[in-house]
């Protein structure tokens, strides 16, 4: 499994997908947040806060993760490989654990550099150091388990084509669904007294609590349950190829 986990982070970091991923993903957010003259500006708020970052990093990743994640399975299918990579050694949850972690490590180093925003910032309160600490690495922390969820969600949506672009889109929209749809269906207050748990299922509600700076048990078992349950879906359709 670490051999395999070792190639995977090879074949990210000795392409340009890797690097690709890292510096869209700080460019984006600098431009937001340093340069263009919006509302998540922090030189125009005039406040020492963070909370552009953490608005607009979960739509970045939203298309970002996707396209780290559309080749795990769909390469290994269209290439014929899958069925060498399956009669190794090692089980299908094994193979599974080394394919995601190798995203989620690459999620974990794009969010490393933000971390010089976060010294800068803290440089720039009045006095220095005058911001939420509390609440930045709990949306920080946030933030990474989003990335992981919706790498789970990507490696499920490559294990079930061949076809990387349709892979991509595939996870795009799940991930998409499952971060804002419940919130969209929860605010038009159809269900009534179901509506809250609607609301629940959804991403971006325990985001926001994490968000918060209080890192509640069941946001923590909210996350780990749907990585739990993207993997397992992963699995069975690997398992499939068997019956």
């Amino acid at each position: 499994m670490l051999a395999l986990f070792r190639k995977e982070i090879s074949s990210f970091l000795s392409s340009l997908t890797g690097y690709l991923v890292i510096i869209v993903f700080l460019l984006v957010n600098g431009l937001f947040l340093w340069v263009f003259p919006t509302e998540f500006n922090i030189l125009d708020f005039g406040y020492a806060n963070l909370d552009g970052l953490f608005i607009i990093a979960p739509f970045v990743f939203l298309f970002l993760v996707p396209a780290v994640t559309m080749r795990s399975f769909a390469e290994e299918r269209k290439s014929g490989t899958i069925e060498m990579l399956l009669t190794k050694p090692l089980t299908e949850m094994q193979i599974i654990w080394a394919k995601y972690l190798a995203a989620v490590t690459l999620v974990l180093f794009s969010l490393l550099p933000t971390l010089v925003y976060f010294i800068t910032v803290y440089r720039l309160g009045l006095p220095p150091g005058n911001l939420d600490s509390g609440g930045i690495w709990g949306a920080y922390i946030g933030l990474f388990f989003l990335g992981a969820s919706f790498a789970a969600i990507g490696l499920f949506s490559s294990s079930i084509t061949d076809n990387q672009i349709l892979s991509f889109v595939l996870a795009v929209l799940l991930s998409g669904f499952i971060y804002a749809g419940f919130e969209f269906i929860y605010s038009l207050s159809l269900f009534g007294p179901v509506d809250l748990f609607i609301k629940q299922l959804g991403i971006a509600s325990h985001y926001s609590s994490i968000s918060r700076g209080v890192v509640d048990t069941r946001d923590v078992v909210y996350f780990s349950s749907l990585i739990a349950l993207f993997l397992g879906l992963t699995k069975l359709v690997l398992a499939s190829r068997k019956w």
